[in-house]
């Protein structure tokens, strides 16, 4: 289970993602908010916090997905994104590891493949849990 990051002190409804959403009141915390709460909704095992100063879901303990916000736009990232299918080419980075999609207020993301892409994230990350050690497409 390398390149997979546990946090024992995740856990539904965490106080610190409460509060990072209502110091972010603005647009772009309103966009991260919208997409965290798509994250949120994968499913009953996802627990969260805030990692590196973002709100951060995980699937029980292992982080699959986060927001954050930046000067101009927001990143949904993902852990594990360098596995996850990208038809539609919207993931950025170049780790090893993890990828990101960038929503401008301006530019909106097309929400659906979006939407996907965290389900995929979702899905990928159980899949880890589930069977250790095992690549997933």
């Amino acid at each position: 289970m390398d390149q997979l990051f546990f946090f024992d002190q995740a856990r539904r409804d965490h106080p610190a993602v409460r509060e990072w959403m209502l110091i972010h009141s603005d647009e772009l915390g309103a966009v991260a908010r919208q997409w965290f709460d798509v994250i949120r909704s994968c499913g009953e095992d996802v627990t969260e916090l805030i990692h590196d100063g973002a709100p951060t879901a995980c699937v029980h303990r292992a982080a699959f997905a986060y927001v954050n916000t930046y000067k101009a736009h927001v990143n949904v990232g993902f852990f594990r994104g360098a596995d996850l299918s990208d038809p539609a080419g919207i993931l950025q980075g170049s780790g090893r590891i993890m990828r990101h999609v960038k929503i401008s207020p301006n530019a909106p993301v097309d929400a659906e493949t979006l939407r996907r892409l965290i389900g995929s994230a979702y899905d990928h990350m159980k899949g880890c849990l589930v069977n250790p050690g095992k690549e997933h497409p």
